[in-house]
């Protein structure tokens, strides 16, 4: 850019910054217009910078393009694109003229401007009470390069699963639920383990159940002389059929045999 200070405008307003846009943008009527923005554009492009700058030739369009990208301050900065209104007003809508801003001394700025004084390309200082705003080029660039990063940002989206029609029984056995169950039933039966290898477990006897067939050896209960049927019910307990005791037998010519015969009320005289 630098390189350019002195540059004179032809005979007729033509410049070779004209002609670089009207060749870009396919329009010869760029050849002889105004220039002071198309130089920007050129320097841009020729620092490889036009992302953040802009290609531009109209100064009000290029003033809301930094507005647009939220590039826009009215504090002033090297490397800042100052916006001019001649008459004093502060919208972008009557802007007449852009320059850069060269470094900033005290409430003055210094610049270099294209266009100035009508045909040169020149350095200038300049007050601020003309000043619209200011496009700051670094901003652009912070913010582009933000949205760069962003848009690399995506979210880890799982690969989506095969949709059987029907569902398998098994499907069952990795859900929560049945994990759970799962250790609950392997803690009983280690702790069940556990125990029994400690020792012998006494069996509990139910009283609905009823007493179980003793293994001690059987004793014969003895019939006491007062209830000689007394072990009858411990025979039947057995399934054997109760003894029944024997009757003394009288001998003959005993005092028995002799003795009178009780009558029956039913025995004939």
């Amino acid at each position: 850019m630098r390189q350019e200070l002195g540059y004179k405008e032809k005979s007729g307003q033509f410049t070779k910054f004209g002609q670089w846009y009207a060749d870009r943008v396919q329009d010869t009527q760029y050849r002889d217009a105004p220039w002071c923005d198309m130089f920007l554009a050129w320097a841009a492009d020729k620092a490889g910078v036009s992302d953040y700058v802009g290609e531009f030739a109209w100064t009000p369009s290029h003033a809301a393009w930094f507005i647009q990208k939220d590039a826009w301050s009215q504090r002033p900065e090297p490397g800042a694109l100052v916006f001019f209104d001649w008459r004093g007003g502060k919208s972008y809508k009557g802007i007449d003229h852009v320059g850069v801003v060269e470094r900033v001394a005290g409430k003055k700025i210094h610049t270099i401007e294209a266009n100035v004084d009508r045909v040169w390309l020149k350095r200038k200082i300049r007050e601020t009470d003309k000043v619209v705003g200011y496009g700051i080029p670094r901003l652009v660039k912070a913010k582009a390069d933000q949205d760069e990063i962003r848009s690399t940002e995506q979210p880890f989206v799982s690969p989506p699963r095969t949709q059987t029609g029907h569902g398998s029984p098994f499907d069952v056995l990795g859900t929560p639920p049945a994990l759970l169950a799962v250790m609950v039933l392997t803690t009983i039966i280690l702790s069940l383990r556990v125990t029994r290898g400690r020792g012998t477990h006494r069996r509990l006897a139910w009283p609905w159940l009823g007493r179980r067939p003793s293994s001690a050896p059987d004793i014969q209960r003895v019939p006491s002389p007062r209830n000689p049927f007394a072990g009858e019910g411990a025979a039947k307990a057995q399934g054997a059929a109760p003894a029944r005791p024997a009757r003394p037998r009288v001998p003959a010519g005993s005092a028995a045999e002799h003795a009178p015969r009780r009558r029956r009320p039913y025995d004939e005289g």
